[in-house]
């Protein structure tokens, strides 16, 4: 099974303040690691209100205190095994030594540090070296040594720093559920950054710090605010207009692209009471290519948010029109594997494909709830995130991810998809899962996680592959 089992040794070192662990890191997918990142960081300052139910809770903190500063050294080590798939390539072993150190201010700053460096045990060809090449062999790698920055939390005015996955772009009609490591060779660190001036409110991202990658940047008007004053509900009727530009530099066959899209939002139903919201809005929008005749693209539609102390919930369903090689969320999932290979029946990179003309119905639906109380991503029994769209060709493109704690918490187990064009010749499945068994008061935890691979050639193809990983870690995030 291609798979050889040793020991791991995880060495936990914590200053005082506060805990936390991170689990076995696969190539593909680190996005509930820094989440439980963030939880080991903001345990301290956030208390343990969140594992008692509501009226229990100790009443909040007066405006005048100032949240302490958490700190945290760790070491991790683990097994990791890269396995070829459909008789492609050959099976590499590796230890995966890690070393963070994390530091935190509240809900307002984070920052954490730590990459992980992969030991060859065995494989990897004649002449394959102590430590993987491909993780560290750009400059855009570097990137993966600042886990997370986080100045201004979930506030307007804020910035961000680290892995982005299902980053969506505002209204997400340019980006959408875009990931910026799919590629398991290709570590960058993106940076998102968010302000407001009066009725303005303005995003703006780069997917790579260190490279020529995309760059975007939506700008939101408060309609009402512009015509009538501050509103008692900011952000009730908005028009937005948001542009994303490819420089097509880096990563297989690409060449640059830009694309833009003018959005309005109303806002027709909202109700709310006692923790309680529900809220309706219609929108609608309009895209392009600048520069490009008759490639173009509009949408309709009609989304919900509904929110109370245990369920946090979004859904939205729309139709959608594509024109002269235009479509919406363009840089959606799986856009860094198609700038090697499109897939579908063309096989070709993105720069060489076009896109057909035709219709689509999209729907999203993300979900947090907890049998007790939300509290973040640090206390929720079940998490789903899920995107599908059906072409009127024949195309069917989805992407989601489930996350759910069971047995008092004390098991957690996530598992993620992406499927690109199912319905055609030449479709993409990417499949990840992972496991978490916590005992010994919680403080002790065995991990296996396991998944599918695309892994770039140097011929500008794909490589199918796999991944799997087991490891033991200690922690007293609990």
């Amino acid at each position: 099974m291609f798979m050889r089992w040793s020991w791991v040794v995880v060495l936990l070192l914590l200053l005082p303040g506060a805990g936390g662990a991170q689990e076995t890191v696969a190539p593909e997918d680190f996005d509930a690691t820094v989440r439980r990142l963030e939880e080991a960081i903001s345990a301290e300052s956030s208390g343990e209100e969140e594992a008692q139910p509501e009226e229990e809770t100790s009443p909040p903190a007066t405006s005048d205190s100032t949240p302490p500063w958490t700190n945290l050294l760790r070491m991790d080590a683990a097994t990791l095994t890269l396995l070829p798939r459909r008789g492609e390539g050959a099976d590499e072993g590796f230890v995966q030594v890690e070393p963070m150190v994390a530091l935190g201010k509240g809900e307002s700053l984070r920052l954490i540090l730590g990459a992980p460096v992969r030991l060859r045990l065995w494989g990897g060809g004649e002449g394959a070296g102590l430590v993987r090449k491909e993780d560290w062999d750009t400059l855009s790698d570097w990137g993966q040594v600042v886990r997370l920055f986080m100045a201004g939390g979930d506030t307007p005015n804020s910035v961000w720093l680290g892995m982005m996955e299902g980053y969506s772009l505002l209204s997400g009609h340019l980006v959408r559920r875009y990931g910026n490591r799919v590629n398991p060779d290709y570590h960058p660190a993106g940076v998102i950054a968010t302000g407001t001036v009066g009725p303005v409110y303005a995003e703006a991202f780069v997917s790579d710090v260190l490279s020529a990658r995309l760059t975007g940047a939506e700008v939101a008007l408060d309609v009402q605010h512009v015509l009538f004053g501050h509103p008692p509900v900011p952000g009730r009727y908005t028009l937005a207009l948001s542009a994303v530009h490819d420089w097509g530099r880096v990563g297989g066959t690409s060449r640059p692209m830009t694309l833009a899209h003018l959005d309005a939002t109303a806002l027709v139903l909202r109700r709310g009471r006692k923790g309680k919201r529900v809220e309706a809005h219609l929108l609608g929008g309009w895209g392009g290519r600048p520069g490009e005749r008759g490639a173009w693209g509009a949408v309709a539609g009609v989304g919900v948010d509904a929110l109370t102390p245990t369920v946090d919930l979004r859904a939205r369903l729309e139709g959608r029109l594509q024109r002269g090689g235009f479509r919406q969320g363009t840089f959606g999932p799986d856009h860094e594997l198609a700038r090697f290979q499109v897939a579908g029946p063309a096989s070709v990179p993105l720069a060489e494909a076009s896109f057909p003309e035709g219709t689509s119905a999209y729907g999203e639906v993300i979900l947090s709830w907890d049998a007790v109380r939300l509290s973040g991503m640090r206390q929720r029994h079940l998490f789903l995130s899920l995107g599908v769209e059906a072409f009127s060709w024949g195309r069917v493109d989805v992407d989601g991810r489930v996350e759910a704690q069971l047995f008092h918490r004390d098991f957690s187990l996530g598992v993620g998809g992406l499927a690109t064009a199912m319905g055609q010749p030449g479709a993409r499945y990417l499949v990840s899962g992972e496991a978490r068994w916590r005992f010994l008061g919680g403080n002790l935890y065995v991990l296996g996680q396991g998944g599918t691979l695309l892994f770039p050639t140097p011929e500008g193809t794909l490589r199918p592959g796999a991944f799997a990983a087991v490891g033991l870690g200690v922690d007293n995030a609990r």
